[in-house]
């Protein structure tokens, strides 16, 4: 499992005082971002900050979470994954501790995608073992 931490900003609130549905989306975009592009850049695989999108995306409010300027804890790991598409899931809890109350429960799927040609694309046999070695469930942080 990967684990990022997140710093909600005073923006990202509604008028009730918690993080907003559109902005939850961005924490989680937020969360995923350095492994996907950075990480995985620095070992070789340039081609996901070429090209990913996000083909379905789910999300589930258990309790609201509350800009208070400390991170949040997003842990990211890996349902499935085919030769075009990963399912990640993602647990956000309402502060940085793994003890923290679990908020927010979601899941994205993943494809790569060739911007050139404008068309999804497999993943290499590299990036699939980059992902089923970084986001298994039970990886090392």
């Amino acid at each position: 499992m990967y684990v990022a931490m997140v710093r909600p900003r005073w923006s990202d609130m509604d008028v009730f005082g918690h993080i907003n549905h559109a902005r939850m989306v961005t924490l989680l975009e937020e969360a995923r971002v350095p492994l996907l592009f950075g990480e995985a850049s620095e070992q070789g695989l340039a081609e996901f900050a070429k090209g990913m999108v996000v083909v379905k995306l789910s999300v589930h409010y258990q309790a609201p979470i509350v800009v208070d300027g400390q991170d949040i804890r997003v842990e990211v790991s890996m349902r499935d994954l085919k030769f075009a598409s990963a399912t990640l899931d993602y647990k956000v809890h309402s502060g940085p501790s793994a003890d923290d109350r679990v908020a927010v429960v979601a899941d994205t799927v993943l494809a790569p995608y060739d911007v050139e040609t404008g068309r999804p694309r497999r993943f290499t046999e590299q990036e699939r073992e980059f992902l089923r070695n970084r986001l298994a469930v039970g990886a090392d942080d």
